[in-house]
């Protein structure tokens, strides 16, 4: 059996330099040393997955190992009779900032019908969307056990319920940023070809922001070294953040400039090579 070392609970993340710092445009990924190796590993060639000849647990692995990481939904809802339910998400993101709608995807159960979470969002009661961070990671896997219909998933997590201003659904107090959300659409994901129903996509509009006030910068931003939010990655893994790296986004009335330098050059070596040609 592989050995795995405990959790380092005294590592933190940090903020570098980018891997390249002094990559300019059209530069290509195999001039730093680290490019050369990765484009190295090309001479591997390719292996290509037709998915209408995979299986659905071989799409799965393909796909969770390879769309990472992904950030998690830690989702709380509560049903018309008032049961609360509690399950986490990882086909989870922000849609827009204005107006704040974020998206989860919910698959159905093994028995085909609609999870909890799916069915109670639709309700009318609101559900909150919490991040989870490193050090109440168990409590939220232990969410995403397969429990029967109507299980109240809070009761074995050990996390605490909050009340939220507007929604009847808790908030997880234990996460450091919270959404109180109202159902914005939910879209049926059927198969292009069998057209069986295998999932819904939830878009909720996020109302209320709680966001614990240890967590903030001086600019009203997230302290990422403080929050130690999880992504999943493939399998049964997880992922913690590591160091972080600052890389402008480019502005074309700052660097069109240096953009057209690029293309000029590209066009004289180009022509260059043409006439090494003849």
């Amino acid at each position: 059996m592989m050995f795995i070392p405990p959790f380092d609970s005294t590592t933190y993340s940090i903020y570098t330099q980018s891997p390249n710092p002094s990559w300019r445009y059209g530069q290509r990924v195999d001039t730093t040393p680290a490019g050369k190796d990765w484009v190295a590993g090309e001479s591997a060639g390719w292996k290509i997955y037709n998915t209408a000849e995979l299986d659905k647990v071989d799409i799965t692995k393909l796909l969770n190992s390879g769309i990472v990481p992904r950030p998690i939904a830690f989702v709380s809802t509560i049903s018309e009779d008032g049961i609360e339910n509690l399950a986490p998400y990882s086909w989870f993101n922000t849609v827009t900032t204005y107006p704040p709608i974020i998206s989860f995807a919910c698959n159905n159960n093994a028995l085909g019908g609609l999870k909890d979470t799916a069915v109670n969002v639709m309700n009318s009661q609101g559900f909150s969307v919490n991040i989870v961070s490193e050090p109440f990671i168990e409590s939220a896997n232990a969410t995403a056990i397969d429990s029967p219909p109507g299980f109240d998933e809070w009761s074995l997590s050990g996390l605490t319920k909050e009340k939220c201003v507007q929604i009847k659904a808790s908030r997880v107090k234990e996460s450091a940023f919270s959404m109180e959300c109202e159902l914005y659409k939910s879209i049926d994901i059927a198969h292009p070809v069998t057209g069986e129903h295998t999932s819904t996509l939830i878009l909720a509009h996020v109302k209320y922001i709680h966001v614990r006030k240890d967590m903030l910068t001086q600019r009203g931003v997230i302290d990422l070294t403080k929050f130690k939010p999880v992504a999943r990655v493939g399998d049964i893994s997880y992922a913690r953040v590591g160091d972080a790296f600052r890389i402008a986004s480019p502005t074309w009335a700052q660097d069109k400039a240096k953009i057209r330098n690029v293309l000029d050059e590209a066009k004289i070596e180009g022509a260059l090579a043409t006439l090494s040609l003849l």
